[in-house]
């Protein structure tokens, strides 16, 4: 079994509140396997009678031709046989036209602890809590961390990284030996999110503009974009018939998907949002990695990347920073704390390392400033009472930000 100990202690963490569960994240992340094997699994460890667990899998042939309020809502009453607490797992909610009156219903008339799941080709996160009236709460599926990978794999360190870095975190492909099998799948998965989950949902017409700016996004991680820039570079690129509306909307279907995050700029000095070039974030690697045919594997780039996911899926919050004329590649905030980081293939050079310690000058606030490397360096104080990190360290230590 893969463990997802982050995800299962959040479960955990509000089993049962008085609130709807709702698993979220890009298709085949994991989702259906969170709830109905790990968490599972724990409320069996923990006691929990299996008679007192509802599982509802919509896709199951089982439920194929009852996908309605009424049968699913018998079906569970059928299935409460004492007043003990219950624990019902619904996957892939959406299939059920007008499904907030089953959720509604069930919370409201049965004494349960209520999980659902739903996929972005029919209705998004956001969609599914509207609907709810505020009475969810959601928990994002991330492809696996390099913890979650390694821990999965195990033999050496470097090895299981450099595949982590060309092959990302989705979690079948942990289960695979042969390159050929994982290449195709990323493949056959990008096709499947950019056209299931993306195109065909948001009715996009111009299926090779939208493809053309995939590439585009593929090929700038770590870089600040915005509508116009991507605009222009695109009618370089030959398509005369592009504007700024079309492509942010474009972004915002993207987003909406999971397949990238968008890391907003924050002017440290001026204390404020700046409304353009951001950055946007692959959702996994080798689903990046897989789109532009395994060409411009820049590491620092990549690195990057890996660490915003890495902190998003802790639940910090991050930003782009702005200082003055420097730009520090994450702020990191917590609820009482906050933290700069920059992050450098090496800063064994001391003009590299210059470079990327100017991105802090003048912040005396009193915060940890880090710089995150590959340097296998056993010291970690920089000068002015800076911080280096190695990166393996910090992905495979959830708390090293708070102890460095």
């Amino acid at each position: 079994m893969i463990k997802r100990d982050l995800l299962l202690t959040k479960l955990i963490d509000y089993k049962d509140k008085d609130i709807i569960k709702i698993i979220t994240g890009i298709r085949r992340a994991g989702k259906s396997y969170l709830l109905f094997e790990i968490f599972y699994q724990y409320l069996i460890d923990s006691g929990v009678n299996k008679e007192h667990i509802i599982l509802i899998n919509l896709e199951s042939i089982r439920f194929i031709y009852e996908r309605k309020v009424s049968s699913v809502y018998q079906y569970i009453k059928d299935h409460i046989i004492d007043n003990e607490k219950f624990y019902i797992f619904i996957d892939e909610i959406q299939l059920i036209d007008n499904f907030e009156d089953l959720v509604n219903s069930v919370k409201l008339d049965f004494n349960c602890d209520l999980y659902i799941t739903g996929s972005n080709s029919k209705l998004l996160s956001s969609e599914i809590n509207t609907k709810l009236r505020g009475r969810g709460l959601e928990i994002r599926v991330f492809p696996l961390s390099f913890k979650e990978f390694y821990d999965y794999r195990g033999g050496d360190k470097k090895e299981a990284f450099n595949e982590y870095l060309t092959y990302g975190g989705m979690p079948y492909l942990a289960t695979l030996e042969k390159s050929y099998e994982k290449i195709e799948y990323l493949k056959m998965l990008n096709a499947t999110i950019g056209f299931k989950d993306i195109i065909e949902r948001n009715n996009i017409r111009n299926k090779g503009l939208f493809n053309s700016l995939l590439e585009l996004l593929c090929s700038q991680i770590g870089s600040v974009v915005s509508p116009n820039k991507i605009t222009n570079t695109l009618k370089t690129n030959n398509f005369k018939i592009v504007d700024n509306e079309t492509i942010s909307n474009y972004l915002k279907y993207i987003s909406d998907s999971f397949l990238f995050y968008k890391a907003f700029r924050y002017d440290i000095k001026g204390k404020e949002y700046l409304k353009t070039l951001n950055k946007y974030y692959a959702c996994d690697i080798g689903l990046r990695n897989a789109k532009i045919n395994f060409r411009q594997i820049e590491m620092t780039h990549i690195l990057e990347n890996i660490i915003y996911l890495e902190l998003i899926r802790r639940n910090y919050l991050v930003d782009i920073g702005k200082n003055n004329n420097q730009e520090i590649d994450f702020v990191v905030k917590t609820y009482n704390d906050l933290y700069y980081i920059q992050v450098s293939l090496t800063i064994e050079d001391a003009k590299t390392r210059q470079r990327e310690l100017l991105a802090f000058k003048g912040l005396d606030d009193g915060y940890k400033k880090i710089v995150i490397t590959m340097d296998d360096n056993p010291l970690t104080r920089l000068d002015k009472g800076y911080k280096m990190l190695n990166v393996y360290d910090f992905l495979l230590d959830e708390n090293i930000l708070e102890k460095i």
